[in-house]
């Protein structure tokens, strides 16, 4: 296969990622500039970027359906690609159950969960940037720690917020079942990242 072929994937990693990186980047805007009378426009507007995303997959399955020879097997290249979606499909939940539960304001601990989101995404972006020249990188390795740290902050952030939901006075049960779901969903944007950097490392392994 040439290497035109072969980037025709590397490439699509990157497209897909890039959108990821772009639904939590607006839904830091969301929730920096928070209006519940906005909320379905916003949710209009991330659902764009979502099904953007899913066309951009698309076109990845269709290509894999009719190549003779990939550069990486088959399933790993179908498995990347579905996780990268899944990234942005889960920032966009995030959204939905803020919409969902008609949240009023946003809690600053949120912002703070999606700003280790946002910098999964980036590293995510960076890693895939790097991973066409998977056989010779010397930073895939590092993108790879550092989106597993996040993972962990992500894992450290969510348990404080929880806990802090059952300990601080005055809340109603129904924004504590908001901010669960809403917390919980955060936590998946962050596992997402992993996964997919667990995925590269799986590439990486077998082809070495």
């Amino acid at each position: 296969m040439s290497k035109k072929q072969d980037a025709i994937y590397f490439d699509n990693f990157i497209e897909c990622a890039g959108y990821a990186s772009k639904a939590a980047l607006m839904l830091k805007d969301i929730f920096r500039n928070f209006d519940p009378a906005k909320m379905p426009e916003w949710m209009d507007q991330i659902h764009s970027i979502e099904h953007a995303a899913d066309k951009c997959r698309h076109g990845m399955t269709d290509k894999l359906a009719k190549a003779f020879i990939t550069p990486i097997e088959r399933e790993d290249i179908s498995a990347l690609s579905t996780n990268i979606d899944t990234l942005t499909d889960k920032i966009e939940e995030v959204c939905m159950r803020v919409y969902i539960h008609n949240v009023q304001t946003i809690r600053p601990d949120a912002i703070t969960m999606l700003d280790v989101v946002i910098r999964g995404c980036e590293e995510v972006c960076k890693m895939l940037a790097e991973f066409a020249d998977f056989r010779h990188s010397k930073k895939l390795k590092e993108y790879t720690i550092h989106i597993n740290s996040l993972e962990e902050e992500s894992d450290r952030l969510f348990i404080a917020n929880m806990r802090q939901l059952h300990v601080e006075q005055g809340l109603d049960i129904r924004d504590i079942m908001a901010w669960e779901e809403i917390y919980t969903y955060l936590e998946k944007c962050a596992d997402a990242c992993e996964e997919i950097a667990d995925n590269v490392e799986s590439v990486v392994m077998k082809n070495s």
